[in-house]
C-alpha cells in the first residue's frame, strides 16, 4: 500500500482496532512521509500570492495528522489488559495462608465447674482467595469492554464515510473501480493497469507492457536523473534526511510503499496527468511538458484496508 495522507482524518477505531502496536507505528511513519512529501511539493508550487494559505493549509495538514495519529494511539492503548502484580499476590498469598491456619484453629475451653464443659467453637470456613481474584479480574475485564464499547459507539465510521465519498466522485466522472492487490506495490500496480486500459505507450517503457516492476524502475531512473528536484524530499521511515541513492534502491529492488514522490515522478517519465481520487476530493499531479498528455485515475484509500494506505484503479471515464 501506497502514501498519499489525507489532510484531516480523524482515528480510525475500526481498522486500529485490527493492528499491533507495531503496525500502528509503521503506519504513523508511513503517512509522515507521505504528508511531508505533499507539503513540499505544494510549497514548490506556491506563488508569492498564494505562499501564505499554502503555508496555513499546510500547518493545518500536519496538525491534523498528529491529532489523528494520537487519538489512534490513545484507543489502541485504552484496549489493554488489567496489570498483573506478582510480588503483590506473592504477599497476599503469603498472608491469606497464615489466616488460613488461623481460621482452622480453635483454642480449648478452661476448665468450667459444671460437670458438662461447654462446646468449642466451629470452626470458620476458609476463603477462597484465588477464586476471588479471579472474579476480580473477570469484573475489570467486563469494565473495560464496555467501556471501549461505548466509547467506539460515539465514534465516526470513517471506512463507511470514506467510501460513500469515493463512490460520489467515481459516480460524477463515470468511473469503475478495478481492485489492484494490497501487496506493497499497489500504486505501480494501477499505473500499469490505467497505462494498459488506456492504451498509453510511454516513451520511458521502450514499447515494454507495463508492470510494477517495470515502473518502478521507470520511476527510479527519472529520480536519479533528476536528483536535484528530488533529494530535498527523500527521508526515511523515521522522517529522518536518507541519502537518494539509498532511496531509489529499495524503491527499485523491494516492496517500498510509492507515495507524492514516485507519483510526481510517473507522471513526469510517462508524460501523463494523474489524478487521485480520494475522500477530500481531486488531487491533480501535472507534468511539466508543453506536449499533449493523457489522464490517468487512481483511487486513494486510508482507511479502507486494514493495512494502511492503498492505491486501487479507475477505469472509465475521461482519458
Amino acid at each position: 500500500m501506497d502514501t498519499t495522507t489525507a489532510s484531516s482524518a480523524p482515528p480510525a477505531p475500526t481498522a486500529a482496532a485490527a493492528e499491533t502496536l507495531d503496525e500502528l507505528h509503521a503506519r504513523h511513519r508511513r503517512e509522515k512521509k507521505d504528508l511531508q512529501g505533499r507539503i513540499t511539493n505544494k510549497k514548490k508550487n506556491a506563488s508569492k500570492k498564494t505562499r501564505k494559505g499554502v503555508n496555513d493549509e499546510c500547518a493545518a495538514m500536519e496538525r491534523d495528522l498528529a491529532e489523528r495519529q494520537a487519538l489512534e494511539l490513545d484507543a489502541l492503548h485504552g484496549s489493554g489488559g488489567s496489570r498483573a502484580d506478582g510480588e503483590s499476590e506473592v504477599e497476599e498469598d503469603g498472608v491469606d495462608a497464615v489466616a488460613d491456619g488461623l481460621a482452622g484453629t480453635t483454642i480449648a475451653p478452661a476448665p468450667a465447674p459444671a460437670p458438662n464443659p461447654a462446646p468449642a467453637p466451629a470452626a470458620q470456613p476458609k476463603r477462597n482467595r484465588q477464586k476471588e481474584r479471579l472474579a476480580r479480574r473477570a469484573a475489570e475485564q467486563e469494565a473495560l469492554v464496555a467501556s471501549a464499547a461505548a466509547e467506539a459507539s460515539t465514534m465516526t465510521d470513517h471506512r463507511g464515510a470514506e467510501r460513500k465519498a469515493l463512490a460520489a466522485t467515481l459516480a460524477t466522472h463515470g468511473l469503475t473501480e478495478h481492485e489492484i492487490p494490497p501487496d506493497g506495490h499497489c500504486l505501480f500496480s494501477a499505473v500499469a493497469d490505467q497505462l494498459i486500459t488506456r492504451l498509453i505507450a510511454p516513451k520511458a517503457l521502450n514499447g515494454a507492457r507495463a508492470t510494477a516492476g517495470l515502473l518502478r524502475n521507470v520511476a527510479a531512473d527519472y529520480m536519479l536523473a533528476h536528483a536535484e528536484t528530488f533529494a530535498p524530499f527523500v527521508t526515511a521511515e523515521d522522517g529522518e534526511p536518507t541519502g537518494l541513492e539509498a532511496y531509489v534502491e529499495r524503491i527499485r529492488n523491494t516492496a517500498e510503499w510509492g507515495g507524492q514522490l514516485e507519483l510526481q515522478a510517473l507522471a513526469e517519465a510517462c508524460e501523463a496527468e494523474i489524478v487521485v481520487v480520494r475522500r477530500e476530493g481531486e488531487h491533480v499531479i501535472k507534468p511539466k511538458t508543453e506536449n499533449e498528455v493523457r489522464r490517468l485515475w487512481l483511487a486513494y484509500y486510508v482507511h479502507g484496508f486494514g493495512l494502511g494506505e492503498h492505491y486501487n484503479s479507475l477505469r472509465g471515464g475521461k482519458a
